[in-house]
């Protein structure tokens, strides 16, 4: 561990041979037809497909289960670059990166033998739950509850912005044991197939230009045998956040890929666009702001790549913080870069023939999910420089 965070600037050749090969994946597809997908309403099926079949999509689950037997600075990687040609896949931060995880670190063997080859695979999917409508940022307020019943667990509660339920064969469901509904969190994870009944979901409705829908989910009395629950009903915070480190992470490489997708369509403008005698790119006012948008988003390049390799190492608390920090970083450099990137285009940023104004939505949301930048300076506030809660 002390080899490779010694010398975080530079990446391995591997590393760099796989950024070029999903990059040439990313620009066989591009911008073009993630937007043609989303105009259609359909799926980004066919680079899912063909990204599995390359091995990328599992390249951070074992390889005793089909998967590349990497971690998530190798999936980190894949969603990065795919998200640089334009075509991100939303699913990969829920499907192998949180649930993935999950099921890896805690699953019985019978669970990683039945969900981890297809996760690896591409041919299943699952969905993670764990934001509620009363709750929002606070986890601690969950109220899904689960209570045993005989040999099964049955579910009640509600949970919102839960994405890809529909094409997920199962959803990730965080809920806590219902003699835990008071007093502290006590997290419990459920794998509960799309179809179980009592098990309802209807679409939220987004000014979001995605391929991956938006979910509220109601659980009703759903029936679940005990097989169904993921790690140890008491082991507490330690199995939650094995999934959501990495899903930090790669929400931090989803901003990075957009902001430097903006950035690059920004920058080929403004050294082609001439309005006078030289292209606009050679005006320091549209030229500096430029420059300071790829400064951020190295910035936050280098602590995503930081907080990686804490969590492949094992030193999940360091990794928490380094996560959060990574996630903070990108969003903010991602909005701030699209915003930049927009104003270059002038009206030209907000057509769609240019495909920068769908943008300016998908980027807020970095700030905002999965965690809100202000939850992320309070977990800095309390965790990294010990001062006071306010609440």
């Amino acid at each position: 561990m002390s080899n490779a965070l010694s010398n975080p600037v530079i990446e391995s050749e591997e590393h760099r041979a796989l950024r070029a090969a999903v990059a040439a994946l990313g620009s066989r597809y591009g911008r073009e037809y993630f937007t043609t997908v989303v105009a259609e309403g359909a799926h980004t099926d066919a680079l899912w497909q063909e990204a599995a079949k390359a091995g990328y999509l599992g390249v951070n689950l074992p390889e005793e289960y089909g998967g590349g037997g990497a971690g998530i600075t190798e999936l980190a990687i894949v969603l990065e670059e795919l998200g640089a040609a334009g075509c991100p896949l939303l699913m990969l931060v829920v499907s192998p990166a949180i649930c993935g995880t999950v099921v890896a670190r805690f699953g019985t063997e019978q669970q990683k033998r039945a969900w981890l080859p297809g996760l690896a695979d591409g041919s299943r999917k699952m969905a993670f739950g764990i934001t509620e409508p009363d709750a929002g940022s606070n986890s601690h307020r969950i109220t899904t509850t689960a209570r045993k019943e005989g040999g099964d667990w049955i579910l009640n509660g509600r949970k919102i912005f839960v994405s890809g339920v529909d094409i997920a064969d199962a959803t990730l469901i965080v809920g806590r044991t219902e003699d835990a509904r008071t007093g502290k969190l006590k997290p419990c994870l459920f794998i509960v197939p799309r179809e179980t009944p009592g098990f309802g979901r209807s679409p939220v409705q987004m000014e979001l230009a995605a391929p991956e829908k938006q979910f509220e989910l109601t659980l009703d009395e759903v029936r679940l045998p005990a097989d169904a629950l993921v790690g140890e009903e008491d082991a507490g915070l330690l199995q939650l956040f094995a999934g959501l480190n990495p899903e930090r992470i790669m929400t931090a490489a989803f901003a990075l890929g957009m902001g430097r997708y903006a950035l690059a369509r920004a920058v080929d403008y403004a050294r082609t666009r001439q309005v006078w005698k030289e292209p606009i790119g050679a005006h320091q006012a549209l030229a500096h702001p430029l420059a300071q948008c790829h400064i951020e988003l190295e910035l936050a390049a280098l602590m995503m790549r930081k907080a990686a390799l804490l969590y492949d190492a094992g030193d999940d608390v360091a990794a928490g913080e380094a996560a959060n920090m990574a996630k903070y970083a990108a969003a903010e450099a991602a909005v701030h870069t699209v915003d930049q990137a927009v104003h270059t285009l002038g009206g030209n940023g907000l057509t769609r023939e240019y495909g920068l104004a769908s943008l300016i939505t998908a980027a807020r949301v970095a700030r905002i999910a999965p965690v809100s930048r202000e939850m992320i300076l309070n977990y800095v506030s309390h965790q990294s420089l010990g001062l006071p809660k306010s609440y």
